[in-house]
């Protein structure tokens, strides 16, 4: 059996017929806009602004968010064409599928398992920290043996969260959409005003180096080699920080927070029109949240000498705002963090079972785990299932160190994605596409390099630990899911009858 067959676009599509694992067509594009920008107003904008500007960029934090954005629209544009191609359930593991072959595509689908499993532990303990900041002196303060792993036994809030997402999860993609939607526009709410308020704390003369001239790093630079970028280690750079080289480390840094389209794409079954709405979900929710981001870090850069902000801090948007004598602006930025952080860890749950879901029905995991609810009609094994992990991960396990491994498993899917489209061009090239990528090949292989040369600026423990996910998954493949593979049963059924 090949390790490399391809599943074909039409099997792909009428697999999503099977009344068993069929899922509901519930979403608009205003919809899509919003689980995008839902998911991208979250962490990434909350927190690690403030870390990349102080350990990597400076004010130049968004010329990095202009590089990932930049990177993201040309991946975006690929993600657009595909998903109105193929508008199945899975994203990147299934384009994947139909273009690079089974053992990529599995890999792929074990690499965005990683991305969303780990990504919304993270960000549950990272509502439970903000929870704990907003509740902190009042009577439902929350005791430290509970509120987090490091000072105490277990992480009970954000244990909490992930199980009533997950109910809210299995209870339809309508009900999910609709809490999205509340809470975005909360959190969007908040990011405005930050622009605006802070805008009159502005001073010039913060922003001036831009860019900070490149320095070596601070500490034992041997003891540091595993947390600096690769790329410095492969053209022979002297470990620095700061600088142009700072700048694009930054970007690498920071684009966790533009994971949100990426999840866009696994609701292509769920929407009523895919053909149409999936590019401009996809590219509309980019726009805005690239915009956000740019302005938002404008202000604090600008509040704040990047000096002065500390790279440990959880909330260097409130602290800003305490430096400046608005405490009332800080509590409204913890406020509209902690709840935007609900919907950021629900569409990241959610995006984690559409990809399982998609790999089950394929055989390459179990195929019980993609039976949807009769009622709901999601896939609710699945969902009990990733939900209940994710849980324990978010209850027990500091994810801090985790973090990185979910911006280098979505580049890693950016760049197949990318590769893919030139593919499935020259190998379907009859095939009705909705959304088409401008300049193929050219844009698609500039998308591949920028995000590869972006994945080389992050660091060799994050690597190290990406392989070895990698490595266990492709032994997971060779012992279960190449023997289990509907694709590969069917090839075989088909030989066997030529034979005969």
């Amino acid at each position: 059996m090949s390790l490399f067959r391809t599943k074909s676009i039409e099997q792909s599509i009428a697999d999503t017929k099977e009344p068993e694992h069929e899922l509901k067509k519930n979403l608009g594009v205003f919809d899509l806009i919003l689980f995008g920008i839902g998911v991208c107003v979250g962490a990434g904008i909350f927190v690690l602004t403030g870390h990349a500007a102080a350990t990597n960029a400076g004010p130049a934090i968004a010329l990095s968010f202009l590089i990932a954005g930049a990177a993201c629209a040309l991946a975006a544009l690929c993600y657009a064409e595909f998903a109105s191609t193929v508008p199945v359930a899975g994203s990147a593991y299934t384009f994947t599928y139909a273009t690079l072959g089974e053992l990529l595509a599995w890999i792929i689908g074990w690499d965005l398992i990683l991305e969303f499993t780990v990504g919304a532990a993270a960000l549950a303990t990272s509502f439970s920290q903000y929870l704990a900041v907003v509740l902190e002196g009042t009577w439902f303060e929350i005791p430290a043996a509970i509120a987090t792993v490091e000072n105490g036994f277990i992480n009970l809030p954000a244990g909490l969260l992930i199980l009533g997402l997950t109910a809210v999860t299995i209870g339809g993609i309508k009900l999910s959409s609709r809490l999205n939607q509340i809470i975005t526009g909360l959190k969007v709410l908040v990011v405005l005003a930050v622009v605006v308020v802070g805008a009159f704390f502005v001073k010039v003369a913060n922003w001036v180096p831009f860019v900070p001239p490149a320095e070596a790093p601070s500490g034992d630079g041997g003891a540091d080699v595993f947390h600096l970028p690769i790329v410095q280690g492969i053209f022979g750079l002297e470990p620095s920080v700061f600088g142009i080289g700072g700048v694009f480390a930054a970007a690498a840094m920071v684009f966790f927070a533009f994971i949100g389209f990426d999840v866009v794409a696994t609701t292509a079954e769920e929407t009523r029109n895919p053909q149409r709405d999936l590019p401009r979900g996809i590219i509309g929710a980019l726009a805005i949240v690239t915009v956000l981001y740019m302005a938002v870090s404008l202000v604090i850069t600008g509040m704040q000498n990047y000096r002065d902000i500390d790279p440990e801090d959880g909330a260097p948007l409130a602290t800003a705002f305490d430096a400046v004598g608005l405490p009332v602006m800080g509590n409204l930025i913890a406020i509209g963090a902690c709840i935007g952080l609900i919907v950021v860890s629900m569409i990241l749950l959610m995006g984690q079972t559409r990809v399982a879901f998609a790999m089950s029905r394929d055989g390459l995991l179990p195929v019980g785990l993609s039976k949807t609810h009769p009622r709901f009609r999601t896939p609710y094994r699945i969902t009990i299932i990733t939900g209940v992990v994710v849980a324990i991960l978010a209850a027990f396990v500091p994810l801090s160190t985790l973090a990185e491994l979910v911006n280098i498993g979505t580049l890693a899917a950016f760049v197949l994605v990318s590769i893919g489209v030139i593919v499935l061009r020259r190998t379907r090239p009859d095939l009705p596409r909705a959304f088409r990528v401008p300049w193929v090949p050219v844009l698609p292989i500039l998308s591949a390099v920028i995000c590869f040369y972006l994945m080389l600026n992050l660091t060799l423990d994050t690597w190290i630990r990406f392989l070895v996910w990698l490595a266990i998954g492709v032994v997971v493949y060779f012992l279960y899911s190449r023997r289990h593979s509907r694709l590969g049963k069917s090839e075989s059924e088909s030989v066997g009858a030529a034979r005969r």
